[in-house]
């Protein structure tokens, strides 16, 4: 898998995916911090700073390259308002694996642009990363998250129970495996 060091936007009939800068910091930390998105999170910090400081130490990260997460703003094509944020990572260990994030503002959901996302990334992976295998993780409450997958074409590989910072959490792996090649 080769990592992307001069990633271009994905461009989809409605959405771009771009590079997440300082300056979406507050739209992101406003709809991280609602609690019903942020039970479902994986970041520690919400708050505008927190947010800017993730922007800030995945900004020199090449999508596909080992070491951590890269993060996507969401925007739609046609007006430029940020609707979300979606990220990609390199598996630890398990070349050619590719895992993905998605998260939409509440004020955008059920318009299927986290499908579309979701979507777009696993083109992406598969096309310009050489991914074998696109993977998501949620959790197994979480039922619009669960249903973006599906429609995007994952399928449920496992399901397992983790406990993190003393609770016990119910989760779902789902994957795609990349098509075979046309001859």
């Amino acid at each position: 898998m080769m990592p992307d060091r001069d990633f271009e936007p994905i461009v989809t009939e409605r959405l771009v995916l771009r590079r997440s800068h300082t300056d979406d910091a507050s739209s992101i930390s406003t709809y991280r911090s609602d609690p019903e998105v942020h039970r479902y999170q994986g970041w520690d910090r919400t708050d505008r700073e927190g947010v800017m400081g993730e922007i800030e130490a995945m900004a020199g990260r090449a999508p596909g390259e080992p070491g951590g997460w890269v993060q996507l703003s969401v925007e739609e094509r046609d007006t430029g308002r940020l609707v979300g944020d979606v990220g990609m990572s390199p598996a630890d260990g398990e070349s050619g694996v590719i895992k993905i994030g998605y998260t939409m503002d509440p004020a955008f959901q059920g318009r299927g642009y986290a499908t579309e996302a979701v979507e777009a990334m696993v083109g992406y992976a598969f096309d310009t990363l050489g991914a074998q295998v696109v993977r998501a993780y949620a959790s197994a409450e979480n039922l619009p998250s669960i249903r973006v997958a599906e429609k995007a074409g994952l399928e449920l590989k496992e399901r397992f129970e983790r406990t993190y910072e003393g609770e016990t959490w119910q989760g779902v792996r789902y994957e795609i495996t990349r098509p075979a090649s046309a001859p």
